[in-house]
């Protein structure tokens, strides 16, 4: 999990998550960016993207 103060996170920002689950395998259960946006998807690469502001009140 990673956070980024951006709403929408580029290739660059996700490089990590896409670098550990190379390193894991099948052991990585997700890849999941944390952001300023105001909605929740998933990328093509299989990172979630969830808004902060869905996490809590």
């Amino acid at each position: 999990m990673e956070v980024k103060l951006t709403a929408t996170p580029e290739d660059a920002d996700v490089r990590h998550l896409l670098w550990l689950r190379e390193q894991l395998g099948d052991d990585l259960v997700d890849m999941v960016v944390i952001t300023t946006g105001r909605h929740a998807y998933r990328r093509q690469d299989g990172v979630a993207v969830i808004p902060a502001a869905l996490l809590g009140p």
